[in-house]
């Protein structure tokens, strides 16, 4: 089989082969990890976005129109994957600085009372409102941020896959902002 026409090789991919599904990927995993890197602007997060990106591609594949561009549908995966690894990149430091606030230990030899009643109560709004979570959305919160755990290690842990823990972070962080912004 002649693997150089992009419609033979998706229809090759759309059957299971793998030699297909390779050199489909290898023939745009450049380009799609450049259009990664411009909008992510990190080359490690680029890479991973190219990988969700070619893992949601080679699963839609069916949705792919014979005869329309290959590589403008794959590159619009790539784009909305990037996009929305951008927004949980702002979203979570935004939450890692206000968790790390939280969390941290102060480093003042001889904290005034009053710094120490504020942490604590600070310290204890957070855990409440972790607690009124449910434990599926709690535990992955507090092994990323309490932990600093990496996604893999969660997912190993949990024995879910990295994408589950991070929509699970990602749900659990909308639900504290509404919990901890009624409290506010």
């Amino acid at each position: 089989m002649d693997y150089t026409d992009t419609t033979q090789l998706v229809t090759c991919c759309r059957l299971g082969n793998e030699i297909a599904v390779e050199r489909l990927v290898n023939y745009y995993k450049d380009g799609v990890f450049r259009l990664a890197l411009s909008v992510l602007d990190d080359a490690a997060e680029a890479s991973e976005a190219t990988q969700d990106a070619f893992i949601a591609a080679l699963g839609a594949l069916e949705t792919y129109r014979d005869g329309s561009s290959f590589k403008s549908w794959l590159y619009t995966i790539a784009l909305n994957t990037s996009r929305s690894r951008l927004r949980k990149r702002k979203t979570l430091a935004a939450l890692s600085n206000t968790l790390q606030a939280i969390f941290r230990v102060q480093s003042q030899k001889d904290p005034s009372p009053e710094d120490i009643l504020i942490q604590n109560e600070q310290d204890a709004q957070v855990w409440e409102a972790l607690n009124q979570l449910g434990e599926k959305h709690r535990l992955p919160m507090i092994l990323r941020y309490y932990h600093e755990l990496s996604m893999a290690e969660i997912a190993e842990i949990l024995r879910i896959n990295e994408g589950t823990v991070r929509s699970r972070i990602h749900t659990a962080q909308e639900k504290l902002r509404g919990i901890l912004g009624n409290e506010a």
